[in-house]
């Protein structure tokens, strides 16, 4: 079900990107992009509720299915892709401020950094050892995407997906514990609600990921404070 009033949110939070929610990418991806002939959903489908669809498996474990791929794979067709670093890494770097370089690591890896964390407006130190504070978060979680529509993508769509920036946030242990796999409907952070709703629909838009009516009322109630 295609609604005009989705139509308009997506419009909204293209044009509202300058407002710019606190992220590795923004609420849109401001830098070049190779093309991506998979991605051309321009409308956000609508669904009564998220349907509990069968498959899902993060892991990629000998006997897993891996249906996200590898973890922060570098073999993606999204900003960063095969530049020689993991995407997290490539994240990390773009969001921290004060950031050191593990030597070594022919400039990929962060040592240390700080953080502004755009859910909660915390403030906090990220020390890649033994560190368990600072973690990435998948705006759109995958295991929602899963049963919203991604299911049905090819393994390199999804693969795409779940390490592309425009869909990464570096945030706290914490909120990303408390949203887990929730949706809009379920779920908005405590900070920059707007922001996080331009974001979480313009990545539904661009993939094709469904919105039950709770995330559509949601998404339209927060971006109406925009």
């Amino acid at each position: 079900m295609k609604l005009r009033l989705l139509i308009t949110l997506i419009t909204l939070a293209l044009l509202g990107a300058g407002h710019g929610f606190v992220s590795a990418a923004g609420p849109l991806d401001r830098h070049p992009q190779a093309a991506e002939p998979e991605i051309t959903e321009a409308e956000v489908r609508v669904v009564a509720e998220r349907p509990s669809v069968p498959g899902y498996e993060r892991s990629c474990k000998a006997g897993k299915r891996c249906v996200f791929g590898p973890a922060w794979s570098d073999d993606v067709d999204v900003r960063h892709g095969r530049n020689g670093c993991d995407q997290r890494s490539d994240v990390l770097r773009e969001t921290l401020e004060q950031i050191k370089i593990k030597p070594g690591t022919s400039g990929c890896v962060v040592s240390s950094g700080i953080l502004h964390d755009p859910y909660t407006g915390q403030t906090v130190t990220y020390q890649r050892t033994g560190n368990t504070e600072v973690v990435a978060d998948h705006v759109v979680p995958l295991a929602a995407a899963w049963d919203l529509g991604a299911a049905q993508w090819t393994p390199r769509k999804r693969q795409n997906f779940a390490n592309d920036p425009r869909n990464l946030i570096i945030t706290t242990s914490g909120p990303n514990l408390d949203k887990g796999d929730k949706t809009p409907g379920e779920w908005m952070p405590e900070r920059h609600s707007c922001q996080y709703a331009q974001t979480y629909l313009e990545v539904a838009s661009r993939y094709g990921v469904a919105l039950t009516r709770e995330d559509q009322r949601s998404l339209s109630a927060a971006m109406g404070d925009c």
